[in-house]
């Protein structure tokens, strides 16, 4: 959720998830590099998608939206 700051006070504001985002979501799941990183929480991928992929990947960016939490997170 983003925030923004009007007269002082901070509001949230809820962007909506669209059927795309949700599809590119479930892509960045099954991703092998996306899905090594959030099983080990260590070595080369999980640096490549903590510190390169999930800025530029478009299927991480939508994980991050649908989700919450960034595609190299471990899932509870």
């Amino acid at each position: 959720m983003a925030k923004t700051k009007s007269n002082g006070k901070a509001k949230q504001v809820k962007k909506k998830i669209s059927e795309r985002d949700r599809k590119m979501a479930k892509f960045c799941l099954n991703c092998t590099v996306c899905k090594h990183a959030r099983k080990q929480q260590k070595g080369l991928a999980f640096v490549f998608v903590q510190k390169i992929e999930g800025k530029f990947c478009p299927f991480c960016k939508a994980y991050e939206r649908v989700y919450g939490r960034k595609a190299h997170q471990r899932i509870i």
